[in-house]
């Protein structure tokens, strides 16, 4: 048995990002200013998005995105039922409502048809969740977007080098939203960047992250002197750091490198894993680029009968963290409660949500690392 506990999702941090935060901090120079415009730029390059604004995390972006397209209380916004509290709680806070719709059970991205069944004349946006890196299908849901009229507003928590027919996920919708959280594929601790190509809505975003101050007052953070400003919209707290910035410019230069060593440890468990009475992930779209964020397994209980929560409670015993992503949204006394959703309304979402965990997938994990947790799972099972 390990003789140190294996975080679930621990990042990588290196001596340059160490380097980077301690020349922040002496400059005096700790809230948004440079290092995050330099951040937006990199990240836009990155993405090959036209604006990209750096904020407080993902759930943020989200929540700005809903309002800054002008939807409100009366409409509904399509979102999946497998996918983490934020995706909900952004519409819910612009007052729509939320409208969850089942998923595929092999990819765990948006059901075509149950979405097409659930949009009403209501129906203002889709938020697609690539979950665990996977790109949902874009043009299909371009199709419906046009067809329809309906906002796409990217959850891309999951997916920073996700590319879907050669090109970042962030380019195929009306505004994306990306994670910086601890523990996504690069980190500023806590963070997020909204991408989009369109400069009207880019500037209302601007405006509606800091404070509903005229898009002028991002100036006053710079060093060319004092810039009045005003408020012309009851906005949010929303802004960035440059000590977060700090680590994601060079979280950003490792992506790739990063990026390549979790697909080494994806085909690992792949080969290693699938004589366990599991079910791992299908294979990938030769049309898109995996961002291979979570490396999910569900328990096969016709295999077995361990369940999930036992499995997660057997690995914790051996030192082995997990994670479980997610447990449906209807499973929640909330969603329940305020919208009348039950457990047994998504088939698919339901199946997974039973089932499912995440081991262990970092780009930090050692080759030692991976060995154990397949041990581990190879002592629980008796294999």
């Amino acid at each position: 048995m390990r003789d140190k506990y294996l975080i679930f999702g621990s990042p990588v941090i290196e001596q340059d990002e160490v380097d980077e935060v301690v020349d922040t901090l002496r400059s005096g120079w700790l809230g948004t200013g440079p290092k995050v415009a330099r951040f937006e730029e990199e990240f836009g390059k990155y993405i090959g998005a036209n604006h990209a604004i750096a904020i407080a995390s993902c759930t943020a972006g989200l929540h700005l995105g809903v309002i800054a397209l002008g939807i409100k209380e009366g409409d509904e916004v399509i979102v999946p039922a497998l996918t983490f509290a934020a995706t909900a709680n952004a519409v819910i806070h612009s007052g729509a409502k939320p409208v969850f719709v089942d998923v595929n059970r092999d990819t765990m991205t948006l059901d075509f048809e149950d979405l097409q069944r659930k949009i009403t004349a209501r129906t203002k946006a889709i938020i697609p969740v690539h979950f665990a890196g996977r790109a949902v299908k874009m043009d299909e849901l371009s199709k419906i977007s046009n067809e329809y009229g309906i906002y796409i507003i990217n959850d891309a928590a999951h997916a920073i080098e996700t590319e879907y027919k050669g090109k970042k996920i962030g380019c195929f919708a009306d505004i994306t939203s990306y994670s910086f959280y601890v523990t996504k594929n690069i980190t500023t601790a806590e963070g997020g960047m909204i991408v989009t190509d369109n400069e009207a809505l880019a500037n209302r975003l601007k405006i509606y992250a800091l404070h509903g101050m005229s898009k002028d007052a991002w100036k006053r953070f710079s060093d060319d002197g004092y810039k009045h400003y005003q408020v012309i919209f009851p906005g949010f707290k929303y802004n960035m750091t440059d000590i977060q910035a700090a680590l994601g410019i060079h979280q950003l230069r490792k992506v790739e490198r990063f990026h390549k060593r979790r697909e080494e440890i994806w085909k690992i468990y792949q080969e290693r894993l699938k004589h366990l009475p599991l079910i791992l992930p299908t294979e990938m779209d030769p049309e898109s680029k995996h961002g291979l964020h979570l490396f999910i397994i569900l328990v096969d209980d016709t295999k077995t009968n361990i369940t999930r929560d036992q499995l997660i409670t057997e690995l914790h015993q051996r030192k082995i963290g997990t994670g479980v992503h997610y447990l449906g949204l209807n499973w929640h006394p909330f969603y329940q409660q305020e919208f009348g959703y039950k457990v047994g309304d998504f088939p698919n979402s339901d199946f997974i949500s039973e089932r499912t965990l995440s081991i262990p997938f970092s780009a930090k994990l050692t080759d030692q690392d991976v060995e154990d947790v397949i041990e581990a799972l190879e002592d629980i099972f008796k294999i």
